[in-house]
């Protein structure tokens, strides 16, 4: 997903495995790209469309919109399975953070 929000637009599995190599100590085969982008699809992270015989992919969410979104879903998974030991121990954290960053993101939660 990196890389394809880094490209921030329509790529295919080629241009994804080109750059992968290019920057890697080991060769990925296209097949393992070709299996991760088509998964990526089907959990719906990715849009796919074909243009000849080839699929061409792009985010369908930004990575902050994914990182939101992520975030919000396993906060809410663990607040519905542990209750206020979760709670407790997120207001324990953020006592130990510089108050400075604490307000930070203090002023972000009521920015929603």
């Amino acid at each position: 997903m990196e890389e394809l929000w880094r490209r921030a637009g329509e790529t295919t599995v080629r241009e994804v495995l080109e750059t992968l190599n290019a920057s890697a100590s080991r060769v990925r085969a296209y097949t393992t790209v070709m299996t991760v982008m088509a998964k990526l699809h089907r959990k719906g992270l990715l849009d796919r469309r074909r243009e000849g015989k080839t699929d061409i992919y792009s985010p369908v969410m930004s990575r902050e919109q994914y990182l939101e979104a992520r975030a919000q879903a396993e906060v809410g998974a663990l607040v519905d399975e542990y209750g206020e030991v979760v709670l407790v121990h997120f207001a324990r954290q953020m006592a130990r953070l510089d108050p400075k960053r604490r307000e930070q993101l203090r002023r972000l939660a009521r920015s929603d």
